[in-house]
């Protein structure tokens, strides 16, 4: 009983920890965004690749934290690559 608990204390304790990590890469990489948003826009288009080399980052982020698993991996491939592609072609 005492072990079990100290497994629930440190699992809550690792999940705690994710998602505070998440959320530091979160509002880091917004006010990155933020910036970059402050300059004069390139005026080129967005190539297929440079929105897969994004998704690729997005998803290899996502699989460090925690938060991607190989049995959801495609569904949220698709999700980030189709969130990605509005965005700049919008």
């Amino acid at each position: 009983s005492a072990g079990k608990s100290r497994i629930g204390l440190l699992l809550a304790a690792g999940a705690f920890l994710l998602t505070l990590s998440a959320g530091k890469y979160m509002t880091a990489a917004k006010q990155k965004i933020s910036d970059e948003s402050c300059a004069e826009p390139a005026g080129r288009p967005v190539s297929d690749e440079a929105i897969l080399k994004v998704t690729k980052e997005v998803v290899v982020k996502f699989i460090e934290v925690g938060r991607l698993s190989p049995a959801n991996f495609d569904e949220t491939f698709q999700s980030i690559y189709k969130a990605v592609h509005d965005a700049v072609r919008s």
